[in-house]
């Protein structure tokens, strides 16, 4: 009996024809943990599902990954969607999948937590860097859509609460793949020539995914390169989006958006009318005091008595002047006591009071002032001042006075 002989492309052909004719195979759902997930620039994505017992090749098309809301990461548990086949040139089955779903949550959840987190790690949900809502806004931008109810409710409170200011609409859609371009485009566009004192962008509340579009990272940096305050109004109180994180001011409606964004007539007339009564109330106190001098003024002494301000102002000066005589008296006195003293001190030390009691003092003639009978030589003229006058005289003999022992 003759044997077929296959060839290996062959055999792989048959084997893919077996897979791809097997119904079972071709919608399949497959849970596993992800591993050796790799995307290459091709966009197709390619990698391994795993289980405790065993591994599965899996691979997705550019087509289908692109559709992918969230980034596939080694370790996550998935369930794929796809069917079974055979690539005839290696000749190992794999799953063509044509979609991933987090195990546990859905794609939009894991999205949304992979953005956020990466988002804050660049900083962007920083308070440091949110801006202050001006008080008293003269233009407000609001970028949502024309047609939804939100907007309509936000003008209506606007409007209410202050009338003073301009609400400059830019429609966009809300809802869709075109939302988000739209939306940032509108929120970059308001804040680049300055449509608005500050920026609403919001809608009416949803589903997950009615609101995705403020969960989109294009719409997120647009908020963060805004000098312009943003305010963020998406949904209802408990619906948060990345665009709450990222905004100045996060509103729980587009309603309270519009509240948070000006200020309350009402209040306002009351605080103008509370301080309207302050001011009013301060100069009639004012008034009062003034009034209340005018009155002393009108009745004191001077007002009275024409010359009575200079008889006052008389005996001042003459209490002055009686103050002025004392201290420089006083003064005098110390200074010539001091004197005396200084006087008496001087004359003690004077040489006059040393030759008034029998000495003499004999000088050269050239007025060098005599110590010693080395200071002479015999034939010197000398002159020598008494207590009373002096006389001149010639040296004869000049010696040295032996002491007494």
């Amino acid at each position: 009996m003759e044997h077929h002989i296959f060839g290996v492309a062959e055999v792989n052909q048959l084997v893919k024809c077996l897979l791809d004719n097997e119904p079972l195979l071709q919608k399949l759902y497959v849970r596993g943990e992800l591993s050796n997930y790799k995307m290459y620039p091709s966009g197709h994505h390619y990698f391994t599902l795993k289980d405790p017992e065993g591994a599965l090749r899996c691979v997705m098309f550019r087509g289908q990954a692109s559709k992918l809301r969230f980034r596939p990461e080694n370790g996550m548990k998935v369930i794929a969607a796809g069917r079974i086949s055979v690539f005839p040139r290696d000749g190992a089955y794999q799953l063509y999948c044509d979609s991933l779903t987090p195990e546990g949550a859905g794609d939009l959840a894991v999205a949304f937590e992979q953005l956020k987190a990466r988002l804050y790690e660049e900083g962007l949900f920083d308070p440091a860097h949110k801006k202050p809502l001006p008080p008293y806004p003269e233009q407000i931008a609001v970028v949502t859509s024309s047609a939804g109810a939100a907007v309509h409710d936000m003008i209506r409170i606007l409007n209410r609460r202050y009338p003073l200011a301009k609400v400059i609409l830019l429609p966009v859609r809300v809802q869709g793949a075109e939302a988000p371009p739209e939306i940032a485009g509108a929120i970059r566009y308001a804040d680049k020539w300055k449509i608005g004192d500050v920026i609403i962008t919001g809608r009416g509340g949803g589903s997950m995914e009615d609101l995705w579009a403020f969960n989109d990272e294009r719409v997120a940096r647009a908020i963060y390169g805004c000098e312009t305050p943003v305010i963020s109004a998406v949904g209802h109180e408990p619906d948060v989006t990345i665009a709450d994180f990222v905004a100045d001011a996060r509103a729980s409606t587009p309603s309270n958006a519009a509240e948070i964004a000006v200020p309350d007539q009402t209040e306002l007339l009351r605080r103008l009318r509370g301080a309207g009564e302050r001011m009013e109330q301060s100069q009639e106190a004012r008034l009062e005091a003034l009034r209340q001098r005018l009155d002393a003024l009108r009745t004191s002494r001077v007002m009275t008595d024409q010359l009575a301000y200079v008889q006052d102002r008389r005996m001042e000066l003459a209490h002055v002047q009686q103050r002025l005589g004392d201290l420089s008296g006083a003064l005098v006195s110390r200074r010539r006591e001091r004197f005396s003293t200084l006087a008496a001190a001087l004359d003690a030390m004077s040489p006059l009071k040393v030759l008034g009691r029998g000495y003499a003092m004999a000088r050269r003639e050239d007025g060098a002032l005599l110590k010693s009978y080395q200071d002479v030589s015999a034939g010197d003229h000398v002159s020598v001042t008494l207590g009373e006058g002096g006389f001149s005289c010639t040296v004869d003999t000049s010696y040295k006075k032996e002491r007494k022992r």
